[in-house]
């Protein structure tokens, strides 16, 4: 199964059992009705990104989901917990892109979201054969970074949250759910 198709989503959940506040996050991403299977880090040449709302019209409740998925739990109050996935696609359809997961704690989502984006970019360019320092700054020219003269495009989801109280988890998760 080679998927065609590919969304980004995320979610939070809080509850006093840890599996409680997974599935919580899980709904909030709007994936909890799914069997889902962690895969790694590769998009197929062509795959398509699309939003959230037309992935989930070719999903059914119950269906196995492949996914690249990050998650954060804790469950000690103010500690803060995120979580990430990374996007790097060439601006050649016909070669694969990347994907990373990231999960932090005391990082914004804006940090995990950054540290991801520059793993997936990182991951790219050196498959193509390019240089790429992951510490550099992200020179972007809009939604694409210019390496050795090659646009690839990048992009993240990513969220974070406080843990509220002691004794009562929080749950944070990003994913992009592949569609067959």
């Amino acid at each position: 199964m080679v998927p065609r198709k590919f969304f980004l989503t995320k979610g939070v959940g809080y509850h006093k059992e840890k599996l409680a506040s997974f599935e919580l996050a899980l709904r909030n991403a709007k994936i909890g009705v799914f069997n889902l299977v962690n895969v790694s880090s590769i998009v197929p040449p062509y795959c398509e990104q699309v939003s959230i709302e037309e992935g989930l019209k070719y999903l059914k409740p119950g269906e196995i989901v492949f996914c690249v998925l990050s998650q954060n739990h804790a469950d000690e109050k103010g500690r803060l917990v995120a979580a990430s996935v990374g996007l790097a696609l060439p601006e050649d359809k016909s070669l694969h892109g990347y994907l990373s997961e990231f999960h932090a704690y005391g990082m914004t989502e804006a940090e995990a979201g950054d540290r991801a984006e520059r793993i997936a970019a990182y991951m790219l360019a050196t498959t193509l054969g390019y240089e790429y320092d992951v510490d550099q700054e992200l020179d972007k020219a809009k939604d694409f970074l210019r390496i050795n003269g090659k646009k690839i495009f990048t992009s993240h989801i990513a969220i974070s949250a406080e843990c509220l109280k002691n004794s009562e988890w929080v749950t944070v998760v990003s994913a992009a759910v592949f569609v067959p």
